[in-house]
């Protein structure tokens, strides 16, 4: 039997990229609210003297919080993993796009230009028999962005994509043309690092191939 493991995250491209990869995650979509679970963040950061909440430090948070709310009010006899993705530019931390002309501005700001991708992994052993650890890193990765035309970016918007993905875009669907390149994880621009997890899993006393069926 494979070790069980709960996907606390609502993204059809993370429970892709684990399917691509032979494991099958139950998912349980947290209730996680994460503008006040960042801000309870930045005031405990700030107060400790650690200064501002960096933007890979931020999706941490947020993947922590899903994972552990998950773990703590669902019987998942599982490994629950959490994650949340965003994009700094300009030390700025960009999400999801609230509506169409926020994407809009958000893709001519970006366009020609380098950004960063923070993805952050929480992991749960919520397993009876298990270690009972959690622990989570953030993996970070360079995207170029091509030069698009104000026409392109208004046709990429108009499909809807940009508005539910963090930083407005995707490498891995509509807007694979509009990447031109990498530094680092692809899955991890995708939503989840499978390496990073096969890392963390092992810290769990877990192997990633246990997680398949």
């Amino acid at each position: 039997m494979p070790v069980p493991l709960v996907l606390a995250s609502q993204s059809p491209a993370r429970l892709s990229t684990l399917r691509s990869a032979g494991v099958e995650p139950r998912v349980i979509v947290s209730a996680v609210d994460e503008d006040a679970a960042l801000e309870t963040a930045r005031v405990e950061h700030e107060a400790a003297g650690w200064g501002p909440l960096e933007p890979d430090d931020a999706v941490l948070v947020l993947a922590r919080a899903k994972a552990v709310t998950v773990a703590e009010l669902h019987d998942t006899e599982a490994i629950v993993l959490g994650c949340d993705s965003m994009l700094e530019l300009d030390g700025d931390i960009l999400g999801k796009p609230v509506d169409a002309a926020d994407a809009i501005a958000r893709w001519r700001a970006m366009r020609g230009r380098t950004g960063v991708l923070h993805t952050g992994h929480w992991l749960v052993d919520d397993r009876e028999d298990g270690t009972g650890g959690t622990l989570g890193a953030t993996s970070s990765t360079v995207v170029r962005f091509a030069d698009l035309a104000d026409a392109e970016i208004e046709a990429y918007v108009a499909t809807g994509e940009p508005l539910r993905v963090a930083g407005a875009f995707t490498v891995d669907g509509l807007g694979g043309p509009y990447v031109e390149a990498i530094e680092g994880d692809y899955h991890g621009v995708v939503g989840v690092s499978l390496p990073l997890l096969r890392g963390l899993l092992g810290e769990l006393d877990v192997a990633f191939h246990e997680l398949r069926g």
